[in-house]
């Protein structure tokens, strides 16, 4: 996260949790050494950090639930069933395939951006293809139609779509730009799902 804050979707899941009544203790991944994560139900991690988070749990006798949140965003308001199934459209790419990375919000981007770099690579590494990438951030997000209605956009007809958590999205908003990925044929999956494949940690048969 920046330097001197923390990012919205810690804030909200850490305020959701003191609403249940629940303890929460936060740490860097490399803190996770020094606790006895036995005592823990859940743990949640930035997505970008689950491969080390992942592995560290894997080493314990007690092994607490793991998730990101944005996987935790990508239920909350969005359609988990259809990021799901998105995942498995990975598999499908081809080389030469477009694929759009698309952010709720506009932000400065920081050097190895997750969205321009991590992404990108998580899903060559995981198709093992070559790729063309887009990048859509705010209202950027365009209405695909692959009949050509509308396509004027150099964004229109992707073969995938990647799209953030969503946490300064409506749900409303969210679940709009997941319909129109559908009414377009374009599968669509979410970020934390995505890098969590990308890391080793099973999600096709998550069960929602």
């Amino acid at each position: 996260a920046p330097k001197g804050r923390l990012i919205l979707p810690q804030v909200q899941v850490i305020r959701e949790c003191l609403d249940k009544g629940a303890v929460v203790t936060v740490c860097q991944p490399e803190g996770l050494g020094g606790l006895d994560v036995s005592k823990f139900s859940l743990v949640v991690t930035d997505s970008q950090a689950f491969g080390e988070v992942s592995r560290h749990l894997s080493l314990q006798a007690s092994k607490p639930r793991l998730t990101s949140f944005s996987v935790l965003f990508a239920r909350q308001k969005g359609d988990l069933d259809e990021f799901v199934k998105g995942l498995k459209a990975i598999k499908e790419l081809k080389d030469g395939d477009t694929v759009l990375v698309a952010e709720g919000c506009t932000h400065h981007r920081q050097c190895n951006d997750i969205g321009t770099v991590k992404i990108p690579k998580a899903i060559e590494k995981l198709s093992g293809k070559k790729l063309k990438f887009e990048f859509a951030s705010g209202g950027g997000f365009v209405d695909f139609n692959r009949s050509g209605k509308d396509s004027a956009s150099p964004l229109s007809g992707p073969s995938l779509i990647v799209h953030c958590g969503g946490c300064m999205l409506t749900r409303r908003e969210m679940l709009r730009r997941i319909g129109l990925a559908k009414e377009a044929g374009v599968p669509i999956v979410n970020y934390g799902l995505l890098l969590a494949m990308a890391n080793g940690i099973d999600v096709e048969g998550l069960k929602v």
